[in-house]
């Protein structure tokens, strides 16, 4: 079951990383969702790091953290995906 929210919480990490940031990004779904699923596992690392992991009620710094994360994998991802993409399309 763990598998489950892990994707899910990468599916919605990822969009809402693709709506924070500007332009409009051409990675499919899948690359996104993989990378908010990245960015969620370094944001709960960072969050076990700095000791806000478990709190009680809602963990928002470590949500916060999560969703940092998720924004700066789908930034990579994209640029990555750009670059790849490119180099495919310039060779054809």
């Amino acid at each position: 079951m763990s598998w489950l929210w892990a994707i899910i919480v990468g599916f919605v990490l990822g969009l809402i990383a693709k709506a924070i940031l500007p332009g409009k990004q051409h990675q499919p779904l899948w690359l996104t969702t993989l990378m908010g699923i990245i960015g969620s596992v370094l944001g709960n690392a960072v969050a076990a790091w700095i000791g806000v992991a478990d709190t009680r009620g809602i963990d928002w710094t470590r949500h916060l953290l999560q969703l940092a994360g998720a924004v700066l994998f789908v930034f990579l991802g994209e640029m990555a995906y750009k670059a790849m993409r490119g180099s495919s399309r310039q060779t054809t």
